[in-house]
């Protein structure tokens, strides 16, 4: 069956395409959410008027969202999972956990649906991708590790970059202290050395 596209569909096509879809999927699925309508002729007149409108709310989509793309590009989320010897999880880390935690890091609201991944079930570092719009993509990592244990890569755990501790200011010497000569200072590294041997 050919639809005309009414509004971009992830997989299929962009608003005022003509796509051949199976029966059911049309009528199930496309039609009654408002997606597509038949390619009938007088449909297909409308098709252009479509093509622009569409392109015109893309443009604001891509503006409103991306500063969040900017944000969740090459972001890195952690879960820390119960896990068997061979890394495989007890349960899985899904869509929803995923948009969960993305909104919790972010303040600003994951649905599942946006998040592009099956289940995962293997502890490991995944590449998911995030669909904000039909041509904003970010993609962030996932990292799944066993409990109890440090997260791949060691330095960045879930709460990021470890702070080196700030080294303690040598004391100042006592004032007291005479200054070395130049024969004692000449004379200290025979005695190392000696000792070495």
């Amino acid at each position: 069956m050919k639809v005309l596209l009414l509004k971009d569909v992830y997989k299929l096509g962009r608003a005022g395409e003509v796509k051949k879809v199976a029966n059911g999927y049309a009528r199930n699925y496309l039609i009654p959410r408002g997606l597509a309508v038949l390619a009938t002729p007088s449909a297909l007149k409308m098709a252009e008027r479509i093509k622009k409108q569409a392109v015109r709310q893309r443009k604001e989509l891509n503006d409103q969202f991306s500063a969040l793309a900017e944000r969740l590009e090459g972001m890195v989320i952690y879960f820390a999972v119960k896990a068997s010897e061979q890394g495989k999880l007890y349960g899985s880390v899904n869509a929803q956990r995923i948009a969960e935690k993305l909104t919790e890091e972010l303040g600003e609201e994951i649905s599942k649906h946006q998040v592009d991944t099956q289940p995962l079930r293997m502890l490991g570092e995944y590449e998911v991708p995030i669909r904000l719009t039909m041509d904003l993509n970010p993609t962030i990592k996932v990292v799944i590790y066993r409990e109890g244990e440090t997260p791949p890569g060691g330095v960045d755990g879930p709460e990021g970059p470890s702070k080196p501790e700030p080294e303690p200011e040598p004391e100042p010497e006592p004032a007291s202290a005479e200054p070395e000569t130049e024969a004692e200072a000449a004379s200290q590294p025979e005695a190392e050395t000696e000792e070495a041997e």
